[in-house]
């Protein structure tokens, strides 16, 4: 993090401090269901108001058309929300960079916030459009970026404002990059990554990346059936790529030549088709029935993965076991879930989607070191690849 400002860098007293955070929450009935993100966004905050700076703050919020104010994705509940966290007032402009903004803006005193209207609302954010990174670089005269889940596009909020601005990292950003580059650079041994989701294809490069650097790969999820099939076995209906066949028989070559443990299903949950009301039964990897499709790990697998959980002494999971948003294919995921809490000799890093979704089911996010708020950009940071709004913050 040496060759990145940070916010204790910046003394912002007086100053309009434009803050990029992701308020992408989701909301009903104009209510925001869940706060985590705004809350993660408060030491930022928190830390500038006291210092006396002007907050402005902005985000995107779900996938308008990009055409103009859509009342659905409007953040004003996320300004409510964020007012009831803060426990003051806070404005909020009906529009990004228009006359209320601009007037808005203007009129901050001291330690006030302010949200901007949705950034997507205008399709030149999405586009880095030059002209729109200076409407917005003219509300602020400091630029922060405390919004890692959008770390890995160039946007105008993200990458374009900070060229025109000074521009400085916020707790979360830091805490985001600090943690996922310290455990890929310096992690505690062993190290053991778990990783699951449906594709093969969408993980490769990740699963290439931590192959350098753990001592024990965990593979569930539907991409283990590319895998099972690598290894000549059947899979019935299961999720599969044919395609990847190839390249997953290399990962498996790649595991073994480099001395990483390469963990796979030994038994999974198999159904006769995907329903919360289907039939199930529990086989062995070699029995999976030709008309039959596998949803979850079975219990012997997640006894295995478990155990390996268990020895390490440094966890970084992305991805389910299983289908766990329906209760008969849950068992797998909830297991790892609870192994992963169950270690408190290690460092814990839960990366970010589905993964974050299942631990808060589970009702264990409290046991874990660390939750990454960044989906795409936490995955595209394993893998090696430089993130745009995270180059945008170096000296």
């Amino acid at each position: 993090m040496a060759d990145i400002k940070t916010i204790d860098e910046l003394d912002a007293h007086g100053l309009r401090a434009l803050v990029r955070v992701d308020f992408n929450v989701p909301v009903k009935n104009g209510v925001v269901t869940d706060d985590t993100r705004i809350r993660a966004a408060l030491p930022t905050i928190e830390k500038l108001v006291a210092q006396g700076a002007r907050v402005v703050l902005m985000s995107h919020l779900g996938r308008p058309a990009g055409e103009g104010c859509e009342e659905a994705f409007s953040l004003r509940p996320a300004a409510q929300k964020l007012s009831e966290l803060l426990g003051k007032p806070v404005v909020f402009a009906t529009d990004t960079v228009g006359d209320d903004a601009r007037a808005k803006a203007a009129s901050l005193r001291d330690g006030d916030v302010l949200v901007l209207e949705n950034l997507r609302f205008d399709a030149r954010e999405k586009k880095n459009d030059l002209a729109f990174c200076e409407e917005l670089a003219a509300l602020g005269d400091v630029y922060v970026n405390d919004a890692f889940g959008t770390a890995h596009r160039a946007h105008a909020s993200t990458a374009g404002v900070a060229a025109l601005l000074p521009a400085y990292a916020g707790y979360l950003m830091q805490r985001e990059v600090g943690t996922l580059s310290g455990m890929l650079e310096e992690p505690r041994r062993p190290f053991t990554a778990i990783l699951g989701g449906s594709k093969v294809s969408d993980k490769i490069k990740v699963i290439d990346a931590l192959m350098d650097t753990c001592d024990t790969l965990i593979i569930g999820g539907g991409m283990c059936f590319t895998f099972l099939l690598a290894q000549g076995k059947q899979v019935g209906t299961s999720l599969k790529e044919e395609d990847w066949v190839e390249r997953a028989a290399a990962m498996i070559e790649k595991a073994e030549a480099r001395g990483v443990k390469l963990l796979l299903p030994v038994d999974v949950v198999v159904a006769d088709r995907f329903a919360e009301d289907a039939e199930t039964l529990t086989v062995s990897v070699g029995d999976i029935p030709g008309d039959m499709m596998g949803l979850d790990i079975g219990p012997e697998t997640a006894k295995l993965y478990a155990d390996a959980v268990a020895e390490a002494r440094t966890v970084f999971w992305n991805g389910p076991m299983g289908v766990f948003e329906m209760q008969p294919f849950e068992a797998g995921t909830k297991a790892v879930a609870e192994a992963v809490a169950a270690n408190a000799d290690a460092d814990t890093v839960i990366g970010g989607g589905d993964s974050v979704a299942a631990v808060n089911k589970f009702d264990l996010a409290d046991k874990m070191t660390f939750i990454s708020t960044g989906g795409g950009a936490s995955m595209e940071l394993v893998q090696g690849e430089a993130l745009p709004g995270v180059e945008a913050l170096k000296k």
